[in-house]
């Protein structure tokens, strides 16, 4: 992206509308995924746990993905100011790790198009990696540093949790399809029969 759009910070000035309101969707969306991340790892819902995180990391690509559509965010602020301690998802990243046990890793390319070198990932790695990510962004958001949020969102996206997530959300969507279409062909056919005539048993 050649072009940028100039923000403010903490410090002064004005920040475009349109910025605004997507600074407040995307710290929403940010707190929606921490919570729902956090719910799983807290082992709320195990036997829930693959489509609720798919879902999560879906609809969260689509905010990055908003992200990377606009043209560069230029913080007010031009050297990121020193926000104290870093993010903690420790909880996050453990309680993944404990509960995909045996399915947490997987094969990842470094870069599809430059390199094809193969290495080890794993879905709490990424789903930790994200949320850190995020969380680092509503911080900013908190102080009330709303073109350096949208700056750090829309960089790290680009940088580290766009991919992550986007490796994280094919890993998710293949252990779906394993589960769904894997399983036993009589129970598929018993809950193929239960679906078509859930409507006349209502009746």
């Amino acid at each position: 992206m050649s072009e940028s759009v100039q923000g403010a910070g903490s410090s002064g000035g004005q920040v475009p509308d349109d910025l605004v309101i997507l600074a407040e969707e995307t710290a929403l969306e940010a707190r929606t995924f921490l919570a729902a991340a956090r719910g799983v790892a807290g082992g709320a819902s195990p036997e829930t746990a693959i489509p609720l995180l798919l879902l999560a990391v879906s609809q969260v690509l689509v905010t990055g993905a908003r992200l990377g559509a606009i043209m560069d965010v230029v913080p007010f602020e031009r050297f990121e100011p020193d926000l104290g301690s870093q993010e903690d998802v420790d909880d996050i990243r453990d309680g993944l790790a404990a509960l995909l046990r045996g399915i947490d890793e997987y094969v990842d390319v470094v870069d599809p198009l430059l390199r094809g070198d193969v290495v080890s990932g794993s879905l709490s790695g990424d789903i930790a990696d994200v949320a850190s990510d995020l969380m680092h962004g509503l911080r900013h958001h908190a102080e009330g540093a709303v073109s350096e949020a949208l700056w750090w969102w829309q960089f790290s996206y680009l940088a580290t949790w766009g991919a992550r997530a986007a490796s994280a959300l094919r890993v998710l969507q293949s252990l779906l399809a394993h589960i769904r279409l894997d399983a036993d062909e009589d129970t598929i056919a018993q809950a193929q029969f239960e679906a078509l005539h859930a409507d006349e048993q209502q009746d």
